[in-house]
């Protein structure tokens, strides 16, 4: 809902919190002209908690304006302000100079603004088209009665402003992640969105995938649309943003142009204090003993020959592009995919290829997706730390609660994790501590602990979590533990790993370490052609 308001967004002016050692690293230009939506002195507070304090923030049509921050930072909370999900308890929201007052979601769609979340709200087994012009149905005059045809239009003209190629009859439930996203976006369209709202949309899609959603925001952006986008990929802010707004505890630290800053700044920013190259190990550790050897290890998966060595003590990272074979060696290593050649030997014994001896024999699988795979969503974090080790911790089978939360409590302190209690349900966490509970409910196997396997450690979580989930686990390799690191982030290998395995087509291509170990050497390897 609209009202008059005599008040005009502070346009030219950056009113971030003071910091004296990062300041506010540019102010909007001068010449900019109104923007489409203002936010002055916004805040939110969920009983004590502070969620957003005295936010004032600016949106331009055609541009792009990337919202960065911490886990917990305020970003989620903004957005929902913003998708009108909560209601400001201070300050005002200004569209195109008139007060804004969000009654629910459906006044935020017919505002023209679009909300595209990690978790996407398509209908699963409805069809392209019929999620597109969900709520808003075309009709004819017979009550009740969908007219088909206009329906086909409608949802065809705005696939076809994001380049989906599908088929607009199919069921939402067959796309891919990325081809999702492309429907999510041309439902906005056809909702007439004038702000998009997309929060981490890259965060689980490849690289191809995510090239083509910048291309797709370029093209919106010509066409008048505002963008808030969420990110943890630096690389990405810079090659996206108009402008940057950097968000810290509930509050908005500075609004930053591109060109004006630079990557260590934010990151600054963002957790209060110089972050530095968090990627360097602190120290490095004499390797042990051969823990893991593969000999020729083949896979139903499409592994061939692959012989890999991890010893304790070191981290051991395997590189390559989407598709190469990273994630199917650690599956084929702990015994969730087919063996179709060679050997897997642990303390050079062999390990059949049985998840349950795998974990019984002390290694741990960290996977790719935590949500997916990671974790149980519908328990509570002490469940999902004890899950792993409940053999471990009742050993004659008798459970107690009182034990589990012994155990969980150890580990929330040890590790960090910020939660209510260990009852609160682990689907409430943010990314970077759901991501602890995911290696931390291995840490009761002490005994039996040789070989970690983590893939895509730091995806989707932000750069201080970042810090200190490889903080965590560069002192598991510090306890002797073998680490196995699959990583996409080349920075994160190149700088983290003691030696590094290049994999491509699912054989391994080769092994870098010390001065041979750079991120133009592994790339060369991965897009390694024979004549």
């Amino acid at each position: 809902m609209l009202e008059e308001s005599g008040t005009e967004g502070p346009v030219g002016i950056d009113r971030g919190v003071a910091d004296p050692d990062v300041g506010v690293l540019s102010a909007a230009r001068a010449d900019t002209p109104r923007p489409m939506m203002v936010l002055n002195g916004v805040s939110k507070s969920f009983g004590q908690m502070q969620a957003l304090s005295q936010v004032d923030l600016e949106i331009h049509a055609g541009e792009v304006h990337v919202l960065l921050g911490e886990n917990g930072a305020g970003k989620s909370t903004l957005i929902k302000t913003l998708a009108g999900i909560y209601a400001p308890d201070a300050g005002e929201i200004l569209l195109d100079g008139n007060r804004l007052v969000l009654g629910g979601p459906s006044d935020a769609r017919r505002a023209g603004i679009s909300v595209i979340h990690q978790e996407l709200a398509l209908v699963p087994h409805l069809t392209v088209e019929e999620n597109i012009v969900l709520g808003r149905e075309p009709r004819f005059s017979i009550p009740g009665s969908i007219d088909r045809r206009v329906q086909r239009e409608t949802a065809q003209r705005a696939l076809e402003l994001v380049g989906f190629d599908g088929d607009p009859r199919g069921k939402v439930a067959n796309l891919t992640t990325a081809r999702q996203q492309l429907v999510e976006i041309a439902k906005a369209l056809a909702h007439r969105s004038r702000i998009l709202v997309m929060d981490e949309p890259t965060a689980s899609i490849s690289e191809r995938d995510a090239t083509n959603l910048h291309a797709i925001i370029g093209d919106l952006k010509r066409r008048g649309v505002a963008i808030v986008f969420i990110s943890h990929r630096m690389r990405e802010v810079f090659e996206l943003a108009d402008r940057v707004t950097v968000l810290r505890d509930g509050r908005k630290i500075l609004t930053a142009l591109p060109h004006a800053t630079t990557p260590e700044l934010l990151i600054k920013a963002m957790v209060g204090r110089t972050v530095g190259s968090f990627y360097q190990r602190l120290e490095r550790f004499v390797a042990g003993e051969v823990i893991l050897e593969t000999r020729a290890l083949c896979s139903a998966a499409g592994l061939v020959d692959m012989n890999i060595v991890v010893r304790s003590g070191e981290v051991v990272g395997l590189a390559g592009l989407v598709g190469s074979g990273r994630t199917e060696f650690a599956r084929a290593v702990f015994g969730l995919d087919r063996r179709t050649g060679g050997e897997v030997l642990l303390h050079q014994l062999p390990l059949p290829a049985d998840p349950v001896r795998a974990v019984r024999s002390g290694i741990a699988f960290v996977p790719e997706s935590r949500k997916e795979h990671g974790l149980a969503l519908t328990k509570s974090v002490c469940d999902n730390l004890t899950l792993p080790a409940l053999w471990k911790i009742f050993p004659h089978g008798l459970r107690s609660r009182r034990r589990a939360d012994q155990v969980a409590r150890g580990l929330i302190e040890r590790l960090r994790i910020a939660t209510r209690s260990t009852r609160q349900p682990v689907r409430t966490l943010s990314g970077g501590n759901q991501q602890k509970v995911v290696i931390g409910k291995w840490l009761p196997i002490e005994g039996n602990r040789r070989l970690i396997i983590i893939d895509e450690p730091t995806r989707g979580i932000d750069v201080g979590a970042k810090a200190e989930i490889l903080k965590l686990v560069e002192g598991l390799a510090a306890e002797g533990c073998g680490i196995l690191m699959i990583s996409s982030e080349l920075p994160e290998v190149v700088g983290f790993c003691d030696r590094v395995y290049v994999l491509q087509s699912g054989t391994v291509r080769g092994e870098l370490s010390g001065a041979h170990l750079t991120e133009e050497a592994i790339m060369k390897l991965a897009v390694h052609h024979d004549s």
